[in-house]
């Protein structure tokens, strides 16, 4: 089971312009093979198959944990995608098209199917699909696929930064590009645990080292691609059997954090009227509040 918090891993910035084409792109970074999705769903089947558990439990809890973060990485995203469209369109009578300007963008899913919101889609518009996920049963095999996956998702963080100068899109890429070093340094640990091969001297993959990113360098310096978090309040004691001794990288001290991130709030999003959504109007709030008191037993 998972414990949510209605907080995001960092405090996303307010956006002043909307960029629906940076949006499209940010979509690979979530539905796309070496998306969010995919990190979450291949590291949430293979914790929930694992086998021998008992006599493997430090691999068990490396996965379990990293699995937690992933979901939380998956709404990062998703909201940055949402910031990214935020008013892209100005409300307006239906015959005035207040839409138009989503005609001449590169994904008006974003628009006609979800209302200026994210989809579990790629950047070309393809769905997500289970098919993405890895789990052989065999956890070198499945360990080594995961590292490959970190780094192919390292890969497209540093692609979509260069693509865009959008500052949410930058800010979430910059976190994300340090907290997926953590899983590749993380999965290359746990592979030189199980098989005796260093493959931390794989490490950096790109070789671009994460401070040449402007939005990276102020996670580097506070020590973030050296924590791992836990996850949890009791469980998964054993991660500091394999996130242990010192970053290949940089030589600090890894450590394992109770918990998780401090975080940020949940964005706010303002009723978009010309996609009719959310659909309720000042009227209808009176009427929801009434049955909201008579269902709580209120009356005024």
């Amino acid at each position: 089971m998972i414990k949510r918090f209605n907080r995001l891993a960092i405090e996303l910035p307010q956006p002043t312009t909307a960029d629906p084409n940076a949006a499209a792109a940010v979509q690979e970074l979530l539905g796309g093979k070496f998306g969010e999705m995919s990190t979450l769903n291949n590291y949430m089947f293979q914790s929930f198959n694992f086998k021998n558990k008992t006599k493997l439990k430090p691999f068990y809890d490396l996965i379990s944990s990293i699995t937690a973060e992933e979901f939380g990485h998956v709404e990062l995203v998703s909201h940055t995608i949402n910031l990214c469209l935020a008013g892209a369109t100005k409300p307006g009578d239906p015959d005035s098209t207040p839409l138009a300007a989503a005609k001449d963008v590169r994904n008006t899913q974003h628009f006609i199917f979800a209302g200026q919101n994210a989809l579990p889609v790629d950047s070309m518009g393809k769905a997500w699909t289970g098919e993405n996920v890895f789990n052989s049963g065999n956890l070198i095999l499945d360990l080594l696929h995961n590292f490959f996956l970190e780094c192919g998702a390292r890969t497209h963080k540093m692609r979509v930064y260069e693509m865009t100068t959008h500052p949410v899109a930058r800010a979430m890429i910059g976190y994300l590009l340090v907290r997926g070093g953590v899983h590749v340094v993380a999965y290359a640990k746990a592979l030189e645990v199980a098989t005796g091969a260093d493959v931390t001297k794989l490490i950096p993959i790109p070789s671009l080292d994460n401070r040449a990113f402007n939005e990276t360098r102020k996670y580097e310096e506070k020590g973030v691609h050296r924590v791992l978090y836990r996850f949890s309040d009791e469980d998964y004691r054993d991660l500091e059997q394999i996130w242990k001794g010192t970053h290949p990288e940089d030589g600090g001290d890894l450590i394992v954090k109770e918990g998780i991130p401090e975080g940020g709030p949940i964005p706010e999003y303002a009723d978009t009227p010309e996609e009719f959504a959310p659909g309720i109007f000042p009227e209808d709030f009176m009427k929801i509040a009434a049955r909201l008191q008579q269902s709580a037993g209120i009356h005024v």
